[in-house]
């Protein structure tokens, strides 16, 4: 499995352009999604193609929440990408012509070891992937809380890395039992995050890879 941040607050990678907002490409088994676009379409292209990332060899979207900072760049990339079925969760509005949209209310299992939690709290979906070491949850902004997600994720297996954005998280001690932890976009606290569990910190940013 491995994850690539395409758009965040910082840049990983020297060339690509920082912004607010957030979105991830996970791909796993020869399958591409992408997760949230960020909050401008022409940086979301511009990074992908810094990256080597060709948007129409994507297969799918996943859109965690419908906050501008994570759907500005959707209408960009699904000019490029014609076919990609697109993840949504269950109160967001995406008109979309010929083609498949999902709205996702329960939790569900997309693929084989890629699951939603569903929407929580009706504001937000966030993504579990199995890997050999446990679960990897993507999230995007973590609105419904660190602790509803990871809880959400547990019936899919147990959670051993969170990537994404942590908001104005603070309850620190649920992040123990987590081998890794790269807090990036709107984390309010990522020094706090960082000097409790440097052992399990990642930096993001984009272009920052992760593998597994």
């Amino acid at each position: 499995m491995k994850i690539t941040l395409i758009y965040d607050n910082t840049v990983y990678k020297q060339g690509l352009k920082a912004d607010w907002g957030f979105s991830a490409l996970i791909e796993k088994d020869n399958l591409k999604i992408l997760f949230d676009t960020g909050a401008n379409g022409s940086i979301l292209l511009n990074n992908m193609e810094k990256l080597n990332i060709e948007p129409e060899s994507i297969d799918e979207v996943f859109i965690s929440h419908s906050h501008w900072d994570h759907t500005g760049g959707l209408s960009h990339f699904l000019k490029i990408n014609k076919t990609a079925k697109v993840y949504i969760p269950r109160l967001f509005y995406l008109r979309a012509k010929n083609r498949e949209v999902i709205k996702v209310k329960q939790p569900l299992q997309m693929h084989e070891g890629i699951f939603s939690t569903g929407t929580l709290k009706h504001i937000e979906q966030s993504m579990a992937v199995k890997t050999e070491k446990g679960l990897m949850v993507i999230a995007g902004c973590s609105h419904p809380g660190v602790g509803i997600i990871l809880d959400a994720a547990s019936q899919f297996g147990k959670p051993y890395a969170l990537i994404g954005g942590l908001h104005g998280f603070r309850e620190f001690d649920l992040l123990k039992d987590l081998e890794m932890v790269c807090a990036c976009h709107c984390t309010q606290h990522q020094a706090e995050i960082k000097s409790l569990y440097p052992q399990k910190w990642i930096e993001g940013g984009a272009g920052r890879i992760i593998e597994t």
